[in-house]
This record gives structure tokens, C-alpha cells and sequence, in this order.
């Protein structure tokens, strides 16, 4: 049975923080692009979907299930709304989260919803069964081989990011890699599997030297040229995975500095998603990295003022005032910058973290606008709080000297 017509989808910003400490995007996708007859309803929910509106992504995701009940792909799409809502409530998908290996020592997310989490894992079960089935009627059914991937790459996004369990993640994220190899080697055409393929070349031969060898022996080995090339051809081709390979491919070439294609690809986002707060506040979060701080400082800006138009379905205007913050900061701007910083506090549910950061870059403007007593009250302040030690030390260190730049 061929999965039913759906418009373009595929789950996304899975960044999964496996295979020992390096971040990888786990894609799912769907099968071969000589697609005519498009679901309306799941391209509706793929629409939704990317520009972040994951309640109607849902509700037409459910519908699609309704009517294909014994399809993994229309369970595999409900599961990643149903995932990435929540892992985007708990604070998960910043992309800033992942341009280092800070992660790997941040405290715990939010908690996730015990309700929510009872439902991921009874559409992996479900999706899983399909999947199974179908196998064992056919070993080298590609559509069942991909799907069973796809679940498997989603059951280690949601273990990684959700449970923190990397080991049991990146099980599964093997098992995801070495069905979609399958998928190519049947049919080298089914561009979609490149996805995970491409991310898992990338990610392995990122790993230091000892910990490659070590995978090596397990016969995991990547190239990072080939992961890259995998992901360009799957951005500019695959039906399915084509958003999700962008989004990894962005990611990649951020962490390589490779700042002109990251711009190309983040910009080209954008355009296709202007409702999506990740994709915009990540296009700002690049040009101030990139070292373009002025076109920075205007794109945070923006954000801001259209968060304030209520523009994105959801979003976390916490993120752009705190990039403001640093961008207005590198262009000396240190009025701007500490309106930034101090924006900070005026949103709710703030990470406590990113607070405390943002206090700390106050202080610093505070000190750089020789308003020595304020400054030293929010350092203070920071150092009373449970601030993590690298910013607690550089609060002790400002009350003692006044911070003047570096």
C-alpha cells in the first residue's frame, strides 16, 4: 500500500543532541516526489506546521489520521506536531541552544507535560506497528523502510531533548540512519532519505578523533563533505524533507562559519515562512555572528515590532530583546543595548538562565555608561541569585573593577 497523497512535510528542527555530545537534526520526510494528487489537508498542516501554528497543524494532522487510520506517514506527521509543540514549550528548539556544546551541561528543560509525553509515545507505538507490519510482508518495502526511520528519528529527537537519555537516542538514531541508507540503496532516488543520511555523515565525521575511532569500530563513519552535499541536494530537491534539510543544512554551516550560504539558505526560509519566530529571530541570530551587527540590530528590531503586531502564532520575544541587547553591544550602541537586556525581564516564563545573562550584559552597560552604582546592584543581585558559576564569577569580578569593554 502507498502512503496517501500529502503535500510537502517532514518533521524539523529535531536538533538532536546524540552521538556523544556533537548536535545533529534528525529529519523525517516522505516518499518520492512523482506525487500529483496532494492532500489538502496535510499540506494545510504542513503550512501550519512550519510557520509554527502547531495547533492547527494538529487539528488538520488528526483529520488526516481519521482518514488514513493504517498509514505510518499520517501517524508519523500528527506525532511531529504533537512532539515539536511541546518540545518548543519547554524551551527546546532555540537554535543558540546548539551553535556550541553549551547544552550538553544546561540544566533540564522545562518539564514536559505528562499527558503530552503518555501521547508521543502511543503514536511511536502505533506508527511503529504499522510500520512492522508492513515489513514483514515485504523486507525491502521502501515507503515502510522510510517510515519506520522517520519514527525512529522522532523517538530520538523526543529522548534526547525531552528525557535527556543520550545513549537510548542515539540508538535509535542509528537504527533512523540505517534505514534511510536502505531506502537509497533500493532506490538511490528517493532524494528524501538524504536528509538523516546527510546529517549522520556530518555529525560523525565532526566527532573528536578518539571518540571517531571508537564509533569506527561500531562501524559508524561519516564525511562531513558528503553529509553537506546530501543536504544541499535534499534542500533543493526533496518533496518532503526539503524544509528540514534546510534548516540542518543552516545549522551546519553556521557551526563551519560558512556565513554567505547560511544567509542564502536562512533568507530563502523566510521568505517561504514569514510567521516561523525560530526561523526569524535565527536569521537575526546569524547576520550579528556573520558580523553584519548594524543589518543585526535592524532585524531584531523588526522581530520585536512584529511580535508586538501579534504576528508569529507563537514566539519567544525573550530571545530577539537579548539579541538586541548583544548586537546593539558590539556596535557601541550601550543605551540600545541595555534597553535590550533590561526587555529581558518584561517577558513571562523567561529561562532563568538567559535572565541572569541578560542581567549580567546589563550591569556591563550600566558600567559603560558610568552608572557605577546601578551596575553594581545588578551584579549584586546576580551574585545572590543561583546563577551558573561562569557568570557568577564575572559579577565578582565586575563589583571589584569596573567593566570597561573588552
Amino acid at each position: 500500500m502507498k502512503p496517501y497523497q500529502h503535500g510537502n512535510f517532514r518533521i524539523t528542527l529535531g536538533i538532536l543532541l546524540i552521538l556523544l555530545g556533537v548536535p545533529a537534526i534528525i529529519g523525517q520526510t516522505i516518499p518520492p516526489a512523482t506525487r500529483v494528487n496532494i492532500d489538502p489537508t496535510s499540506h494545510r498542516g504542513a503550512e501550519f506546521f512550519y510557520n509554527l501554528d502547531y495547533d492547527k497543524s494538529i487539528r488538520e494532522f488528526e483529520i488526516a489520521l481519521k482518514e488514513h487510520p493504517d498509514d505510518p506517514f499520517a501517524v508519523n506527521h500528527l506525532l511531529t506536531s504533537v512532539l515539536f509543540k511541546e518540545l518548543y514549550r519547554i524551551g527546546a528548539l532555540d537554535s543558540e541552544l546548539y551553535s556550541g556544546d553549551s547544552f550538553l551541561t544546561k540544566k533540564q528543560f522545562a518539564p514536559t507535560d505528562p499527558k503530552v509525553t503518555a501521547r508521543v509515545k502511543e503514536l511511536i507505538e502505533r506508527a511503529s506497528q504499522l510500520e512492522e507490519a508492513r515489513l514483514k510482508a515485504n523486507p525491502n518495502d521502501v515507503d515502510a523502510l522510510y517510515a519506520r526511520g522517520v519514527t525512529r528519528g522522532l523517538r530520538s529527537t523526543w529522548t534526547a531533548l525531552a528525557e535527556k537519555a543520550w545513549f537510548a537516542a542515539l540508538r535509535s538514531a542509528v537504527g533512523a540512519r540505517h534505514d534511510h541508507e536502505r531506502v537509497l540503496e533500493l532506490d538511490p532516488k528517493y532524494v528524501d532519505a538524504k536528509t538523516i543520511v546527510g546529517v549522520h555523515n556530518y555529525v560523525m565525521a565532526s566527532l573528536p578523533w578518539a571518540v571517531k575511532v571508537t564509533a569506527s569500530v561500531a562501524g559508524l563513519s561519516g564525511s562531513k563533505q558528503k553529509g553537506l552535499d546530501y543536504l544541499r541536494d535534499a534542500a533543493a530537491h526533496a518533496p518532503e524533507s526539503g524544509m528540514d534539510a534546510r534548516i540542518t543544512l543552516a545549522l551546519f554551516l553556521r557551526r563551519e562559519q560558512k556565513y554567505p550560504e547560511c544567509l542564502a539558505v536562512v533568507e530563502g526560509m523566510l521568505r517561504d515562512y514569514p510567521h516561523n519566530f525560530l526561523v526569524s529571530a535565527e536569521h537575526a541570530h546569524l547576520l550579528n555572528a556573520a558580523g553584519h551587527g548594524k543589518e543585526a540590530v535592524a532585524a531584531y528590531q523588526q522581530v520585536l515590532e512584529l511580535y508586538r503586531k501579534n504576528w508569529y502564532p507563537v514566539s519567544r520575544p525573550e530571545q530577539a530583546a537579548f539579541g538586541l541587547g548583544e548586537s546593539a553591544r558590539g556596535q557601541h550602541q550601550f543605551d540600545l543595548a541595555l534597553s535590550g537586556y533590561n526587555m529581558v525581564s518584561t517577558f513571562k516564563n523567561v529561562d532563568p538562565e538567559l535572565l541572569q545573562r541578560a542581567n549580567l550584559g546589563a550591569g556591563e552597560m550600566l558600567d559603560l555608561l558610568n552608572r557605577r552604582d546601578e551596575a553594581v546592584q545588578r551584579y549584586r543581585a546576580l551574585v545572590a541569585s543561583d546563577a551558573p558559576s561562569n557568570l557568577s564569577d564575572v559579577a565578582k569580578r565586575n563589583i571589584k573593577t569596573p567593566y570597561r569593554g573588552q
